[in-house]
């Protein structure tokens, strides 16, 4: 099955961080807590959320099985929140070899109805980025993506 690539990652050579954006037929609150709201980040990330303390200075666990029954664990301490406007978080996968990051998220309306992300991701090095760039990366953030655009529509 075809899934158009609408979620863009664009990775500078030697550099350790990269910016993903994509562009979403949600409003920009819609968009907003689709991050924000335990419910909408359980359904579009098909994980469990153990923990989603969602303000400036809290954290958050999640904890997802993959198809093969892999158990994947991934926290966070939440810096700054702004509402409607930017997240600034740390987000790690418990045991990868990718390590933490630092992720400044931006939300921004486009129009009433449309609004776009646009993530900035610090790695602690090069080489961290580019393990994670050699996973299948940006396919699983578009299909995520594609997820939490559909479900946003069906709450509208």
């Amino acid at each position: 099955m075809y899934m158009e690539m609408k979620t863009t990652v664009t990775a500078i050579d030697g550099r350790q961080d990269l910016i993903i954006s994509r562009k979403f037929d949600l409003p920009v609150h819609m968009l907003y807590q689709a991050f924000a709201d335990a419910h909408f980040v359980a359904q579009w990330m098909n994980t469990y959320v153990e923990k989603l303390d969602h303000r400036s200075h809290g954290s958050y666990e999640f904890v997802t099985t993959d198809p093969l029954g892999g158990v994947h664990r991934f926290a966070g301490a939440i810096h700054e929140v702004i509402e409607n406007k930017r997240i600034v978080r740390t987000f790690e996968m418990i045991g990868s070899d990718v390590g933490a990051t630092m992720e400044v998220l931006h939300f921004e309306a486009l129009t009433e109805t449309k609004s776009q992300l646009q993530m900035h991701v610090i790695y602690q090095s090069a080489e961290n980025r580019g393990a994670q760039l050699k996973m299948p990366f940006a396919w699983g953030l578009n299909m995520a993506h594609a997820r939490l655009e559909e479900i946003g529509t069906k709450i509208l």
